[in-house]
């Protein structure tokens, strides 16, 4: 079998690429001419579209209807448009599509006119000083003209401390040498410590020797070139900080320094040590720390970093005494806070000495002894020395006089000498006083010296103001009562009193006189307690009044004792073995004074006694006669007291009574006047004569007594069966009416009253006395 060969079919209308280079000036330009296959009678008209023609940007090709030849109307730009593709149509003179239609597509071919172009003005990079240098291989000199030619291509291999890298773009063709770069340093000094990568743009160390201290900032001029370094350049700016290191040791300024101080100071700065640091300023390689090494074995001196400066300050922080010492010599030395660097050479200057003179001021006196305490004996005669007060001046170098004075003596006791300090007393110190405390009594003395200006100081003077025995103890109280039979409540307790303080008081011992021995045979005194006895009897005495001389005696070093009269009076006892209450009594009053005086108290009180009882039995007979029928025919007469109810007295005596005669006849009672007769007293009653003058014997009180009693029961001045009151005007007007007509109509003797305990306490009574 034989196999038929393919044919080739032409293809009618088939248009190549055409290229045609940027920024061509010719214009108009011939690009190409069309033509189509199928030619018809009369002719073919041709067209084209697309981006150049009919749409944006428009009028850049066209084409000629008739003869098909596309012209470029205008200046191409590759970086904007680097191809274009348009349509080619053929049409018969009638319009009608001859061929399908056909690309006509335009290459637009790259021209180098584009620089390169930096990405940044400046480019900023940091590197240790003292970096380890470094380079490219494919030989040195990579950073000029000439080590550009000698580089291999491709990327080198990198030595040494790459610092930065630079970069640049070309807006041209990448595919060709019009974005081809290369990089090189232009400028940067005549040291040439850094290298650039051609082909990379980074920046590494090319030279050993980088010191901060010498040069701290480097300004490198780069270049980029395209066309591999050959075409158009541009160029850059590259600025590279050295980073500071500690390689450099603080230095004194001089070896010597000066200073003064003032003694006695303390807290003071004195001077400034100055140093030198070539590192960078405020970083830890600068900032110093300073040590005293030597001639400051107490501790007197510190020193510290004025952080501002870097400089030492040196301070006193110890008071400084002139006289004991006048000048230091201290060895102080300087070094980082952050460790040297080991490369770094060592510092001959990181020592200095500073030599300190103490200057001589004038010092305060000084009491050696504050307080200075001492002992006196109270009642210590005045002019006496009880002690000398001096103080001293440290200004032994200063030749100064000192005088004392008294700053504080409260109870002026003390006197002082001016120049001797020599303390005597003024008065006698006593106790007990106010200005003591807790036996001590406290003085302030001054000393000052005759310096200009002169200075003083203060000491005190602490006396202990020591007791002395000299006041006896003292019976207190000096009488007392007890029953005179033997072991039922014939015992007295006896104290005593001592202005001695301890241990000159307590405690007392007491006994009977030793000169009167037959006191034993009837008294006997047993101890009680430190300060208390107890005074017994030993047989049964009789009533009345003893006198007993008893001695008494402390327990002070010597003892002190004296000899006192204890006056006991002897009461008739009781069943109990306790004085009966009237004899109690007036033994009470009368213990202390004579027998005699005693006697006559005693039969007073007998007698007021029998007129107690003769007065109740007169009251008791009056309510009888009442509850007879009295009320009753004296019912026009009947009256009674009126009383201040606004006192809130607590009994009856302390009711203000009023005679009721004055209510009813209040013009008849004058000064002068004589008090009318009452209808309901005896017409043989006489006026009492006023006032009356007392007995001189206590034999006659009994009848003044008496008289008396008669006297007021025949007053026709006062109410009927009363007891004998002084009665008072209370006024006229008086809108209340008498009590007494509470029972005007009464004629009934068993009329019922008990509805007057219903009116308050003041009607109680009336209740009693009519219920």
């Amino acid at each position: 079998r034989q196999h038929e060969a393919p044919r080739r079919v032409k293809r009618a209308w088939v248009i190549p690429p055409i290229s045609v280079s940027e920024n061509h000036k010719r214009i108009p330009h011939l690009l190409v001419q069309i033509k189509s296959d199928k030619q018809q009678p009369g002719g073919v008209i041709y067209s084209i579209k697309g981006p150049g023609v009919d749409e944006e940007p428009l009028g850049i090709f066209s084409i000629d209807k008739f003869s098909g030849k596309v012209f470029l109307n205008a200046m191409l730009d590759r970086e904007e448009n680097d191809r274009y593709r348009l349509r080619a149509f053929a049409l018969d003179l009638g319009g009608v599509t001859l061929e399908d239609p056909t690309d006509l597509e335009i290459i637009v071919v790259d021209q180098n006119d584009n620089r390169p172009l930096f990405s940044q003005d400046v480019f900023t990079g940091h590197v240790v000083e003292g970096a380890e240098p470094g380079g490219f291989d494919g030989g040195p000199g990579l950073g000029g003209a000439e080590g550009r030619s000698q580089q291999p291509p491709g990327a080198p291999a990198v030595t040494g401390t790459c610092v930065m890298t630079v970069d640049a773009t070309d807006a041209d063709d990448p595919d060709t040498d019009n974005a081809a770069l290369r990089y090189s340093i232009l400028e940067q000094g005549a040291a040439g410590m850094f290298s650039i990568n051609a082909t990379t743009g980074e920046i590494c160390t090319a030279r050993p020797g980088l010191d901060r201290e010498t040069v701290g900032m480097y300004n490198l001029t780069v270049q980029a070139a395209d066309m591999s370094g050959d075409g158009l350049t541009t160029t850059a700016l590259a600025v590279i900080y050295l980073e500071d290191i500690n390689d450099n040791p603080p230095e004194f300024t001089k070896d010597e320094f000066s200073m003064e101080v003032d003694e006695q100071a303390a807290g003071v700065d004195m001077g400034k040590v100055f140093v030198h640091d070539k590192d960078l300023v405020g970083s830890p390689s600068w900032l110093a720390k300073f040590t005293i090494l030597e001639g400051d074995p107490e501790g007197a001196f510190s020193i510290r970093t004025d952080p501002h400066t870097n400089d030492g300050v040196l301070s006193v922080v110890k008071p400084l005494d002139h006289e004991v010492r006048d000048r230091f010599e201290l060895t102080v030395s300087v070094q980082n806070e952050r460790p040297l660097e080991p490369s770094a050479p060592g510092s001959p200057r990181a020592l200095a000495t500073v030599r300190v003179r103490v200057r001589d001021v004038n010092e305060a006196p000084v009491f050696r002894e504050n307080p200075r305490r001492i002992s006196v004996l109270e009642g210590t005669p005045p002019g006496t020395a009880i002690t000398t007060y001096t103080a001293s001046d440290p200004d032994s170098h200063q030749i100064q006089t000192l005088t004392y004075a008294l700053l504080y003596d409260p109870a002026d006791w003390l006197q002082l000498e001016p120049h001797a300090g020599t303390v005597r007393t003024k008065r006698e110190l006593l106790h007990p006083s106010a200005f003591l405390q807790g036996g001590w009594y406290i003085a302030l003395v001054l000393a000052r010296d005759d310096a200009e200006p002169p200075l003083s100081a203060t000491g005190t003077l602490s006396i202990e103001i020591l007791e002395v025995n000299d006041h006896a103890p003292q019976l207190q109280p000096p009488a007392g009562v007890l029953c005179g039979r033997p072991g039922r409540g014939g015992t007295l307790l006896l104290g005593a009193t001592d202005d001695d303080r301890p241990p000159h008081g307590a405690p007392f011992h007491f006994q009977l006189s030793p000169q009167h021995p037959q006191l034993a045979r009837n008294w006997s005194i047993a101890r009680f307690n430190v300060t208390h006895a107890v005074l017994a009897v030993l047989a049964e005495l009789p009533e009345g009044l003893y006198s007993l001389p008893l001695l008494l005696r402390d327990s002070g070093i010597p003892p002190r004792q004296q000899q006192q009269l204890l006056n006991v009076s002897v009461c008739p006892c009781g069943r109990d073995g306790t004085c009966l209450d009237g004899a109690l009594a007036a033994a009470t009053a009368g213990a202390g004074i004579t027998l005699g005086a005693l006697l006559i108290i005693v039969g007073s009180s007998a007698l007021l006694l029998a007129l107690a009882a003769l007065g109740a039995a007169r009251v008791r007979g009056r309510r009888r006669a009442l509850r007879q029928g009295l009320l009753p025919r004296s019912r026009d007469d009947m009256r009674d007291n009126i009383l201040n109810y606004d006192e809130q007295g607590g009994g009856e005596e302390d009711q203000d009574a009023y005679d009721i005669n004055q209510l009813r006849h209040p013009e008849l009672f004058s000064a002068r006047a004589k008090p009318p007769l009452r209808r309901d007293a005896p017409l043989s009653s006489g006026t009492p004569v006023a006032p009356r003058r007392l007995p001189s014997s206590p034999s006659d009180i009994e009848d003044f007594i008496n008289e008396g009693l008669e006297a007021a029961d025949s007053d026709p001045s006062v109410p009927p069966y009363d007891t004998a009151l002084i009665y008072d005007y209370e006024g006229s007007g008086s809108v209340a009416s008498p009590l007494s007509s509470i029972v005007s109509s009464l004629t009934d003797e068993d009329q019922d009253y008990d509805y007057l305990s219903e009116w308050g306490p003041r009607f109680r009574r009336l209740a009693d006395l009519y219920g």
